[in-house]
């Protein structure tokens, strides 16, 4: 392991520890009253939900794999990806901040718009993460790292520390997993986000606030990201090695 790779580790160690540190009150407090409001939810609107986002993000998957420029950092360092990463980081979080200051200035009904919009910048970035550290998108298996790099951005504390699980011991896990748990997915999805985008719709407010949301949000996807791949990458070359 040469120095760069050293100070990564150190990097990942930092932010894995961030990873499993126990939410605040008040985010503890938001996802026990959205739990109790789920449960009121009938299980047949659950399931059209679900249903909805599932298709969603498959068609989201479909489309940024197609998209997505293959191959495009081959014989690069751990350093040179690092950085290209952090290149597309800026670019998309800026593509991101301006879609939800437009929707969000839109009031109730733009702001709905922004769900699947933003969703979709998201996923197109993911794809794009994968390629930069030389992961082939057009594996099945590649695409499933990805829905749990994006599960373990935007989930509660127990569901961080199972996936973060899943992503550490991923040539292990990835036998076992066949395909997400939508519902799963999905609820855990709409809990992290509900609060910030609530208040994007309201009129005269909500541009900033959704400029702010997709900002912060876009941040946690980006580190998240960077900090999985970089993950895989080192556990190859000590494997390698």
């Amino acid at each position: 392991m040469d120095e760069y790779q050293t100070k990564v580790y150190d990097e990942i160690q930092t932010w894995r520890r961030k990873v499993l540190k126990r939410s605040g009150l008040f985010n503890q407090v938001s996802k026990k009253v959205q739990t109790k409001l789920n449960g009121l939810i009938p299980d047949k609107a659950h399931k059209i939900i679900t249903d909805s986002i599932k298709n969603m993000v498959k068609a989201t998957l479909v489309g940024s794999n197609i998209t997505t420029k293959k191959k495009q950092a081959v014989g690069m360092s751990l350093y040179e990806r690092d950085e290209l990463l952090k290149e597309k980081i800026v670019s998309y979080r800026k593509t991101a901040v301006v879609e939800g200051a437009g929707t969000g200035a839109g009031g109730i009904f733009l702001g709905f718009a922004d769900f699947p919009l933003l969703l979709s910048i998201k996923m197109k970035f993911l794809f794009e993460a994968a390629s930069v550290y030389g992961y082939d998108t057009n594996n099945y298996e590649e695409r499933l790292f990805i829905l749990h790099v994006f599960q373990l951005a935007f989930s509660s504390d127990s569901k961080k520390r199972e996936t973060l699980d899943i992503i550490e011991n991923w040539e292990i896990k990835k036998r076992d997993i066949i395909d997400m748990d939508w519902q799963v997915f999905q609820q855990e999805y709409r809990d992290y986000i509900d609060l910030l985008k609530l208040l994007q719709l309201i009129p005269g407010f909500g541009a900033i606030v959704g400029a702010y949301a997709n900002h912060s949000l876009f941040d946690t996807l980006g580190e998240t990201a960077m900090n999985a791949y970089r993950l895989r990458f080192l556990s190859v070359q000590r494997l390698d090695s």
